[in-house]
This record gives C-alpha cells, sequence and structure tokens, in this order.
C-alpha cells in the first residue's frame, strides 16, 4: 500500500477530554472540600479546560465514531459551562439548595448511566465514572441537607476522581507515545 492510500491516522481526543475534565475537577474540588476559595482560578478553569475543551474533545470522537466519548465528553463540557454560569449568577436569579441539589441529582443520574456504559472498558476508566457517580450523589444529598461537612466529602471524593481521569489521560498518552502499555490502566 502507498502512502496515497493509507487512511490518515487520526489522534485520539480522549485525553484532551480527561484532562481538562480531571483537571477542572481537582480544582472545584479543592474548594468543595474546603481547602481552596472558588474564585476566577476556578471559574475560568471550568470555562476553557472544563467547558470549552472537553466540547472539543467530544466533537473529535464524534468524527472518530465513538458514542460513549462524543456523548460523555460534550455534555461534561456543557456541565462545567453551566456550573460557572450558575456560580457567577449569569442569570441574575441566584441558586438555591434544593435546586441545586436535583441539579446534581440529575448529572448523577446521568453518569451512573454512562458508569454501566464503561463496564466493558479500561478500569481506570471505570474507577473515573464510580468515583464521578458518587461525587454526584453526594454533592446532592449535601445540597438538599445544606450540609457544608457533606459539601467537604464530596470535594474529597470529587479530587480522587479528577486525578484519576488525570492520570487515565497520562497513560493513554504515554502508550501511543511508546507504542506500549508504561501505566497500568
Amino acid at each position: 500500500m502507498t502512502d496515497e492510500a493509507k487512511p490518515a491516522r487520526k489522534a485520539n481526543p480522549a485525553p484532551l477530554g480527561l484532562l481538562g475534565f480531571g483537571m477542572t475537577t481537582v480544582l472545584l474540588s479543592l474548594h468543595n472540600a474546603g481547602i481552596t476559595q472558588l474564585d476566577n482560578v476556578t471559574l475560568a478553569m471550568g470555562i476553557f479546560c472544563g467547558g470549552i475543551a472537553q466540547i472539543i474533545a467530544g466533537i473529535l470522537e464524534y468524527r472518530n465514531g465513538n458514542t460513549f466519548g462524543m456523548t460523555a465528553f460534550t455534555l461534561y463540557g456543557v456541565f462545567w459551562l453551566a456550573l460557572v454560569a450558575i456560580k457567577t449568577d449569569v442569570f441574575g436569579s441566584g441558586s438555591g439548595g434544593d435546586t441545586m441539589g436535583v441539579f446534581c441529582l440529575l448529572w448523577g443520574i446521568m453518569t451512573l448511566f454512562m458508569f454501566l456504559g464503561t463496564l466493558s472498558g479500561r478500569n481506570s476508566l471505570k474507577f473515573v465514572f464510580l468515583t464521578l457517580t458518587i461525587t454526584f450523589f453526594v454533592l446532592t444529598a449535601a445540597d438538599l441537607m445544606g450540609n457544608h461537612t457533606i459539601t467537604n466529602v464530596a470535594g474529597v471524593i470529587g479530587i480522587v476522581c479528577g486525578l484519576s481521569a488525570m492520570y487515565t489521560a497520562f497513560a493513554e498518552v504515554l502508550a501511543e507515545q511508546h507504542g506500549r502499555e508504561i501505566l497500568p490502566f
């Protein structure tokens, strides 16, 4: 086969989406755990890395024919944009604990079903979606009960989730670069 006849090699957009998600999740979860403040750094990360980078990854997954990756990255990208809009009160109506609790519940349900989609895949991705599912349900309880201690617990779980997403991205990049698995995933 000549070079002209070979199909063009496509880059894997998953590490982009996983890093955008993971780094943003760690940063927000540090706030939820009570370690840092919610500030412009976290909000900017939410827009650009959590939002825009993941939406780009989702669109690229669409081009690769990956329905799961397209759905996950695009939806979680939109999640980050919506969350920043909520936290900055873009629409000027404030956000109550009950409404935020239902918001987290809906994302938890969606994430649970996405977790089921990972069961035939890599262990590290299963772990990302399992910890994210738990994070959303714990945040649901925290918001509905108005309990900051529970929010702190969700923050710790979210840090683990974000770090595991970053690890999965690193493992994928290194495996592709070296042509073999460097970090188990």
